[in-house]
């Protein structure tokens, strides 16, 4: 379930700052992802970075996450 309302919610990002911000979504076993060491199916990056699951799936929270670094 998570995995669904991530994509859900970083698509619903990509659309509010589309200017800004430039979405990717692979699968753990593509080979994008096989630099990572990803131990769970829902993995979010930002720069690089690991967004924990909590805000990654909440629309407020990913919302704030994303408006205090873009």
């Amino acid at each position: 379930m998570s995995c669904k309302m991530a994509i859900v919610v970083a698509k619903e990002m990509k659309e509010k700052y589309s200017n800004l911000l430039e979405l990717k979504i692979y699968t753990t076993d593509s080979k994008e992802a096989a630099a990572y060491d990803f131990r769970s199916a829902t993995n979010v990056l930002f720069e690089e970075e690991t967004v924990p699951v909590d805000i990654a799936t909440d629309k407020n929270k990913m919302d704030a996450f994303l408006a205090s670094r873009l």
